[in-house]
């Protein structure tokens, strides 16, 4: 018996995805990751993307967001906060463009973010400088 890898996608909602493949490709954040059954142990950020999955003959594509991946030699699981099955564009489509929407968010927060640090940082410079020596 060929050797199989089991694929488990979860999201906030419950485990959207739970099968055996012969092989996944994820969306990594420094490009597509190929992961067959006895990779290698790893961890690695995912971004928003398509999750591409062969089962012998039959192929399935899958919408996911952002998240996590832990690839163990006989088992991958996908943390993300979306993933939907491909089979219709345009629910695939929509997913995609809600996932890249909240990346914005998160994005513009961490922005605000670092400017009250920054802020914070200035004030704190501020004050030092004007506390009088002793």
């Amino acid at each position: 018996m060929a050797a199989t890898l089991k694929l488990s996608i979860i999201t906030p909602e419950g485990v959207s995805f739970s099968e055996a493949v012969d092989m996944v490709t994820l969306p990594g954040i420094e490009g597509e990751l190929g992961v067959l059954p006895l990779h290698t142990p790893l961890m690695t950020q995912i971004v928003t993307g398509e999750v591409q999955v062969q089962d012998g003959p039959e192929r399935k594509r899958l919408a996911v967001g952002d998240g996590f991946a832990v690839v163990l030699p006989e088992h991958v699981v996908l943390l993300t906060d979306l993933a939907v099955m491909a089979d219709d564009e345009t629910q695939m489509r929509a997913a995609l463009a809600q996932a890249e929407a909240r990346r914005q968010e998160r994005l513009a927060s961490d922005e605000s973010a670092r400017v009250e640090a920054a802020l914070a940082h200035a004030l704190t410079q501020v004050k030092g400088k004007r506390r009088p020596m002793k």
